[in-house]
């Protein structure tokens, strides 16, 4: 599921980090000649400059070229919120380690704060879909099973028996919208891997997202604390039934 938008991001990197090489060994020799040619200084100088600009256009056209063939026209800077739960108990996708502050990809990813963060080009819909940021945090979503990575391992929602209140227990997924008007909806997906994000950079108006494994309904009671605060500053008016 890798995109061209990834492919050309790697190859920036590379491109970057041989440049960088490249330039720190012409200079060191540079500096171990002490006598240099007029022609030497100048191979030397024109070394340096074609280095220097070779990424620079890579890095330039690659952008271009991008926005182009993108579906959203250029970068964009969506968000989301989720919570995923498993009988009853809420399940915390996997911390960042290391150096990174993210989960996932420069473009798509999490912060450990529950929230899907798309800042980047869209080359097409689905790589703005949730199927995408699953895989993309080393999880999965599909109709009937989601594999989330978490703190002890891969934690699995599949149908099963939770306990003797919840005998059978399914894979549900739902999505909280907002309209024009103050209010908020929401809706059972039905195929929820292919469900693309709303288009909106603060939460709300951005999609509230509940995965969850637990007896088979229509609706959910659960919601995403970012929506509960803007019901309670007044942001939002309540759920349009």
């Amino acid at each position: 599921m890798s995109g061209i938008d990834e492919l050309i991001s790697s190859y920036s990197f590379l491109v970057t980090g041989y440049a960088i090489l490249l330039l720190l060994g012409l200079s060191l020799l540079s500096l171990r000649i002490k006598h240099l040619s007029k022609l030497m200084k100048r191979l030397l100088f024109g070394s340096i400059v074609a280095v220097t600009l070779v990424p620079t256009f890579f890095l330039a056209g690659s952008t271009i070229y991008l926005n182009t063939i993108s579906s959203s026209g250029g970068p964009v800077h969506w968000h989301a919120d989720f919570e995923i739960w498993k009988c009853g108990q809420e399940v915390e996708l996997l911390d960042p380690t290391g150096l990174s502050n993210k989960v996932g990809t420069s473009v798509l990813h999490e912060h450990n704060d529950k929230r899907i963060h798309l800042e980047g080009v869209v080359v097409k819909p689905a790589d703005a879909s949730l199927g995408k940021f699953f895989y993309v945090v080393g999880g999965k979503l599909d109709k009937d099973i989601a594999i989330i990575p978490s703190h002890g391992g891969n934690v699995i929602l599949e149908a099963q028996a939770c306990n003797e209140i919840i005998p059978y227990a399914q894979l549900q997924v739902f999505v909280f919208k907002t309209d024009d008007a103050g209010y908020y909806s929401q809706e059972k997906l039905t195929n929820p891997a292919d469900y693309i994000i709303s288009p909106f950079g603060t939460v709300p108006s951005g999609d509230c997202i509940i995965v969850e494994l637990d007896s088979p309904k229509d609706r959910t009671e659960r919601l995403c604390q970012s929506y509960k605060a803007a019901i309670q500053t007044g942001k939002l008016k309540g759920e349009r039934l």
